[in-house]
């Protein structure tokens, strides 16, 4: 009887000791501090933040006063030097100026004349006045239309890259820059001595 008893008891208890050791176990868990991402489910969850969608970049300008009708292609400024546009009827747009509708500096270069061609897209730029008329079209195929601010010479041999940096960069509000050469032609550096500037602000 004593043996029956005494088994039954070893029984229980090892039915009972399981049970009691998962609770331990549960409250072991619930004092260990939370590893954070080390588990799934919500604690885990990385917010993005929204990626912010730039301007529309240019596509195309027209300008009536400086005979200009042209595309627009994409330009890099590399090391501080601004790439030249791929040739004498399109106009380059540096992808790390601005974009339309942005508060920022739209730069667009154009070549002044071309090797075995002579007047390019630009060549007409420099006689621009205040309050003519520029168009841009975008990729989204609106136009984002400008009037002439200001137009300017710089004297290269004098100024150097650093103005023409100070004129291509950033800007408080939206702007559009033109630029082309100018002045006397320097056959031992191949360059002219001039850029030609054109300050745009856009039309409300």
């Amino acid at each position: 009887m004593d043996r029956i008893r005494s088994r039954r008891l070893f029984i229980r208890a090892a039915l009972i000791a399981p049970a009691a050791l998962a609770i331990g176990q549960e409250g072991r868990a619930a004092e260990s501090p939370s590893s954070g991402c080390g588990r799934p489910g919500p604690a885990c969850a990385v917010t993005t933040p929204p990626r912010q969608s730039r301007g529309p970049k240019p596509m195309a300008i027209m300008i009536p006063d400086a005979e200009v009708d042209a595309p627009i292609e994409v330009c890099e400024i590399v090391d501080g030097v601004m790439s030249a546009p791929s040739g004498p009827w399109v106009v380059g747009w540096y992808r790390e100026s601005g974009h339309l509708g942005e508060a920022d500096n739209v730069v667009l270069a154009g070549h002044l004349d071309y090797w075995g061609v002579g007047k390019a897209v630009f060549y007409h730029v420099g006689s621009l006045k205040k309050d003519d008329d520029i168009q841009v079209i975008g990729d989204d195929n609106q136009q984002y239309p400008f009037k002439v601010e200001w137009v300017r010479k710089i004297d290269m041999t004098k100024t150097g890259a650093d103005g023409i940096r100070q004129i291509v960069g950033k800007t408080a509000d939206e702007r559009l820059t033109l630029i082309t050469c100018g002045g006397d032609f320097d056959s031992v550096t191949g360059e002219y001595k001039e850029r030609i500037v054109v300050r745009a602000i856009p039309v409300q």
